[in-house]
């Protein structure tokens, strides 16, 4: 008897978390060597931060950002017009049954983290955080 696969998604299973991460370290390094013949990119230091997997493993969504946060219009329209060239090193590195259908977003984590650091500098944050720590600090006493 087949099992039944439960229809609602628990997040990636470890086989997409572990493709995802294969497939980041490739993109990361065919990068970094200048791998790819297209002078836009050759000038561009992109971060891929993360891979997602759909759950097939056939798309692959890489989330990059440009050195510097700058062009990156422009880095995701090189990085998608090179996509077939990215896609054969990504399966000559890589022993895949099928190479992923890249896709490429822009990595906003960053922007977010620098964005959680602002609103814990201000000055009312602060004051409500040191508030609540000396109210714990009183109810163990």
């Amino acid at each position: 008897m087949a099992r039944s696969r439960d229809t609602h998604d628990k997040g990636p299973r470890q086989r997409q978390l572990r493709v995802g991460e294969l497939i980041r370290r490739t993109l990361s390094e065919v990068l970094a060597r200048g791998d790819i013949h297209d002078p836009e990119l050759q000038y561009m230091s992109i971060t891929v931060g993360e891979v997602t997997m759909s759950n097939d493993l056939k798309i692959a969504t890489a989330w990059v950002l440009p050195l510097g946060g700058e062009g990156r219009e422009a880095a995701i329209a090189g990085l998608t017009r090179n996509k077939g060239e990215l896609r054969r090193a990504i399966n000559r590195d890589l022993t895949l049954k099928f190479a992923p259908d890249l896709r490429f977003r822009i990595d906003e984590t960053f922007d977010r983290m620098d964005d959680t650091r602002r609103m814990f500098a201000d000055e009312t944050v602060q004051r409500d955080i040191a508030a609540r720590d000396d109210d714990a600090d009183g109810e163990e006493e």
